[in-house]
């Protein structure tokens, strides 16, 4: 087994995560680390996170980590948390048992791939790199509202004055999307979540619509330039009148799972609508099933 490592360069603790996985690793399996971090082993092979060619790529950061890793690498994902969210990340306990069951369940093959849908774009006639969270057409001037007109499958639905407009994928509904009063989705579903940020004059500000559908963002009024972003990393000029295309991608996010754990993943973020008091004698931390 091949596995590429990726860290957060700018987290110490993610450092000394990926440090000590390379240690609980030694030479139970071949092990690329990306050029971020190449100084903590220099001895290890090395290269830019693009070109890393794993079987498996374990991530260590916050969720901003692994949505550049999976832009990047198409393989699947063992995202651990070093960050303050992590709400795709799988390991979230991070001692140095619960890394050593960790590592030994990757290298034994005893864990499970979970797809979840992915966005494509095209912005006019060129296409954006895929997106796992969300795309978002925002006016490009901070403090200025944005004209958007919304077609879905060609045909225009009507236009709507806001800060900008997320189109976001399940994955994405617990990120920005919800930060703009959008919908908790569950990510075994694949659906397009289509929020408005701060709109004018409208007391609705999100849809749910069917996957197989495309919603197209047009940028009106020269006065107010409009960008578009994936998944809060890479900014794209809109021209006015010029238009992006945003459907369900062909392609897969692929995680690395060890059980089915999504709610539990969201426990003690307050993002779900509930009370989240747990049983007596109830672990909210746990993150493994015993070892085998």
């Amino acid at each position: 087994m091949k596995i590429g490592l990726a860290a957060n360069p700018q987290k110490p603790r993610a450092l000394e995560l990926a440090g000590r996985v390379l240690e609980i690793v030694g030479d139970r399996a071949e092990v690329e680390v990306s050029d971020e971090i190449a100084a903590l082993h220099p001895s290890r092979a090395h290269a830019p996170l693009e070109r890393l060619r794993p079987d498996v790529l374990v991530a260590i950061g916050g969720d901003g980590t692994f949505l550049y890793s999976m832009r990047r690498v198409d393989v699947p994902l063992l995202p651990i948390n070093a960050g303050t969210v992590g709400v795709l990340a799988e390991v979230t306990s991070t001692s140095d048992g619960e890394l050593a069951t960790v590592v030994d369940r990757l290298i034994e093959g005893r864990y499970h791939i979970e797809e979840r849908m992915k966005l494509a774009a095209q912005l006019g006639t060129r296409s954006l790199p895929d997106a796992v969270n969300e795309f978002v057409a925002h006016a490009a001037r901070v403090g200025k509202m944005g004209r958007f007109e919304i077609a879905f499958d060609g045909e225009v639905m009507g236009k709507i004055q806001s800060d900008g407009i997320i189109i976001a994928t399940p994955t994405g509904s617990t990120g920005y999307s919800l930060s703009s009063l959008g919908p908790i989705v569950d990510p075994d579903l694949d659906a397009l979540v289509m929020t408005a940020i701060a709109p004018f004059r409208s007391e609705s500000r999100a849809i749910v619509v069917d996957p197989l559908r495309t919603i197209r963002l047009r940028a009106l009024g020269a006065a107010t330039p409009s960008v578009v972003i994936g998944d809060g990393q890479e900014e794209h000029p809109v021209p006015d009148g010029g238009a992006v295309t945003i459907y369900r991608s062909p392609r897969r996010a692929r995680l690395v799972r060890f059980g089915d754990r999504y709610f539990d993943r969201l426990r003690g973020k307050r993002i779900l609508p509930w009370s989240e008091e747990a049983p007596p004698g109830a672990s909210s931390d746990a993150v493994l099933p015993p070892r085998s």
